[in-house]
């Protein structure tokens, strides 16, 4: 099998599976209110159709039982078959977890399969589950047999759940023009959804104009005839009562309009907006068909067309890198051309005006074409944030703790290959927040907390970087507590006096845990470390952030992309380096007498605030002979934390594409990767985080 095929599979269910994650995490809040909307249900069954039909057109066949058995237990959930409950909701996302874990393995290999015996019998189990027999509230009412005999299993659902509620039901009939019907009928059908809801749509009867087409809509909504009458305003429309809970006895719908007026209301009104065309469910129970839309007569003679109805097309992250790579390539180019161009009019060459005028034309455009790179490039951080609604669930209900999940600013943008490389830092800090710091729900109700702990994502653009933020309401981390745990290690004496924020460095250390025990989630002093060793290799920095008995914030600064990036090009020592420009505060002239020394540091003052510095020589063990004539600081910084940089020269900006060192060098601290110059010199890339975090570092230890 050619790998475009799986590949195109493998993009498509991923899509799939994502809103699957997410309209599961909308149903499970649903099932705690009691109420559920059918179309959300209605969409995660055609969604899980529309997966084992791929996985059964490649032949995925693991993927499509699982499929179907979910399908299955969907389409006895909308028809009321089985009861939602929390136990129907996280079988519903273990599910999903295995079908993700499928294929996640046919992406490796796709010959790969798990064993899905343990999802079948579960699933198995709710089906076969055996419930007591309930008279529907619609068997004890004397509904017009006419009227159930042409409602499909799914309506018929639909029309017990209303009654269940305490709605009033009607019969809406309506009589449109045969040039406007379909808008008009979708205007109306979304009017009546707005206040209620629409069980069925059917042809209407006794409509003796040909110039026009009738329809009845059966609805459901908690508004009286007159109020649903005066809400809908149209004209020639009739609503008939059909069950009104208001009334001691409730009648046919039949006799209601054979007996009396009274029950009987027509309003009139302005004519409708166009709007989509509407849909009319005609599909057996069981059975997934589209909802198909009611064709105009106007359109019915259109031709057939092949064409696509998106416009969106799927592209490898690997065709982008490449795409990204060539529009540095030709940015370097056009940086030799600007030099040789400079060298032509400094040796008086006619030609070098015209010559500088293409090169500003063609810096314009490869600015434009760079930009529109990295737009394709962006991916909002929801998608990522979704994902951790499974993982908050699972792991609440495995501690026996009860938790939200909240979500704000997922529409902030970051480079596709950032938001992958963050998901398991994401997901280690997430999980620690709900092990170490959300607490049980009797400790919150003792403490007069909700019972249910919240955990948030917020996400916020600031400037070239974007800040995440995991915000937990337990119970804070207790610095002192972090004391004693490094004196017991050997990492503090208990003479030293260290802030709170350095305290909070602790957690960070490899090693160190604040857990004594060891369970499936901490303790094993694994983690926190690497969380921040992964941060630092995406040019981010990680901040922490408590308050006993309030809760805890990791804050995660990130550069909105790693691919090309404006550098300041500075040299030290007779070497160049690039200073990525997003991190750039400001560059200083260094005057004798502005260095001081405290406690061996050096600093300087900027604008009343002490200000450390950090050579770059004395960092890499560097030496020469030759004494700058003058020298300067590059002021960088993440958030609130700054770092002078102490360099000899600043020789201006310029694109540069980050190449990786590998992993022989990646044990090199400082360093984020090299570039390339236009003069075809080769120069490294300062990683400006983790020169901040070595500065910070030195300044806790007072070296």
């Amino acid at each position: 099998m050619d790998n475009q095929p799986i590949d195109d599979f493998l993009a498509e269910s991923e899509e799939l599976l994502e809103k699957l994650n997410q309209d599961l995490a909308v149903l499970g809040d649903e099932e705690q209110t009691g109420q559920t909307n059918p179309d959300l249900l209605n969409g995660i069954f055609r969604d899980a159709h529309s997966i084992k039909g791929l996985a059964g057109m490649f032949g995925f066949e693991d993927i499509a039982d699982l499929a179907h058995h979910l399908e299955n237990l969907l389409d006895h959930l909308r028809l009321g078959k089985v009861m939602l409950d929390a136990d129907l909701i996280d079988c519903l996302f273990d599910v999903l977890e295995g079908l993700a874990g499928l294929v996640r393995g046919k992406n490796e290999n796709p010959d790969s399969s798990q064993d899905i015996s343990a999802y079948l019998t579960r699933i198995d189990k709710l089906l076969n589950a055996s419930a007591e027999e309930s008279t529907h509230p619609f068997a004890k009412l004397n509904i017009d047999s006419s009227l159930l005999d042409v409602l499909t299993e799914y309506e018929e659902h639909r029309l017990q759940e209303n009654l269940k509620q305490g709605k009033c039901l009607y019969l809406v009939n309506v009589a449109f023009s045969l040039t406007s019907f379909d808008t008009e009928l979708a205007a109306l059908t979304e009017k009546i959804k707005d206040r209620g809801e629409v069980i069925s749509t059917l042809p209407g009867i006794d409509n003796d104009n040909p110039e026009r087409l009738a329809f009845r809509i059966l609805c459901g909504t908690t508004l009286d005839v007159e109020q649903l009458g005066e809400q809908l305003a149209f004209e020639d429309l009739k609503i008939s009562v059909v069950a009104d809970f208001a009334e001691p006895t409730v009648k046919k719908a039949a006799e209601i309009e054979a007996s009396t007026q009274n029950l009987e209301q027509v309003v009139e009104g302005s004519p409708m907006t166009p709007a989509q065309p509407a849909v009319i469910p005609t599909a057996p129970a069981g059975e997934i068909v589209p909802e198909p839309a009611v064709t105009s007569v106007a359109t019915v003679k259109k031709e057939e067309t092949a064409r696509s109805f998106t416009s969106t097309v799927r592209v490898d992250i690997g065709k982008l890198d490449n795409l990204m790579n060539i529009v540095g390539e030709l940015a370097l180019a056009k940086a030799s051309i600007a030099q040789l161009c400079s060298e032509m009019q400094s040796q008086g060459v006619a030609a070098a005006r015209d010559l500088e005028k293409a090169v500003h034309v063609l810096e314009r455009r490869l600015n434009d074409l760079q930009t529109g790179v990295m737009d394709v490039r962006m991916v909002p951080v929801r998608q990522l944030f979704d994902k951790m609604n499974r993982i908050v669930r699972r792991m609440a209900l495995e501690l026996g703790k009860k938790v939200k999940l909240e979500i704000r600013g997922g529409d902030t943008e970051l480079d596709k290959l950032i938001v992958e490389d963050l998901a398991d830092p994401l997901m280690h800090i997430i999980r620690n927040a709900l092990d170490h710091g959300i607490e049980t729900v009797d400790q919150r109700l003792a403490l007069g907390k909700p019972e249910a702990g919240t955990v948030s994502l917020v996400a916020a653009q600031k400037g070239n970087h974007v800040v995440i933020e995991i915000h937990d309401d337990g119970h804070g981390i207790d610095p002192q507590q972090l004391r004693r745990k490094a004196v017991a290690m050997g990492l503090l004496s208990a003479e030293d006096n260290l802030s709170q924020h350095e305290l909070f460095g602790l957690l960070f250390h490899s090693g160190f845990s604040t857990r004594d025990e060891v369970s499936e989630f901490s303790g094993r002093g694994v983690g926190m470390d690497v969380v921040k060793s992964n941060i630092a290799a995406l040019s981010g920095m990680i901040g922490v952030d408590s308050e006993l008995g309030k809760g805890t914030v990791m804050s995660l600064t990130l550069p909105i992309t790693l691919a090309i990036i404006k550098a300041l090009v500075v040299q030290v020592k007779g070497t160049d380096y690039a200073v990525p420009l997003n991190s750039v505060m400001e560059t200083v002239l260094l005057e004798p007498g502005m260095v001081e020394t405290i406690e061996g540091r050096e600093v300087m003052e900027l604008r009343q605030q002490t200000l450390s510095l950090l050579r770059i020589d004395k960092l890499f063990g560097f030496t020469s002979e030759r004494p700058a004539a003058s020298q300067f600081v590059v002021v960088v910084g993440f958030a609130d934390k700054r770092v002078g940089i102490v360099v000899d020269e600043l020789h201006g900006q310029q694109d540069v594409v980050i190449k990786s060192l590998g992993k022989a060098l990646s044990f090199v601290k400082g360093i984020a990767g090299a570039a390339d110059l236009g003069n075809q010199k080769t120069i490294l890339v300062l990683d400006v985080s983790g020169l901040i975090g070595v500065t910070l570092q030195r300044e806790s230890l007072g070296v």
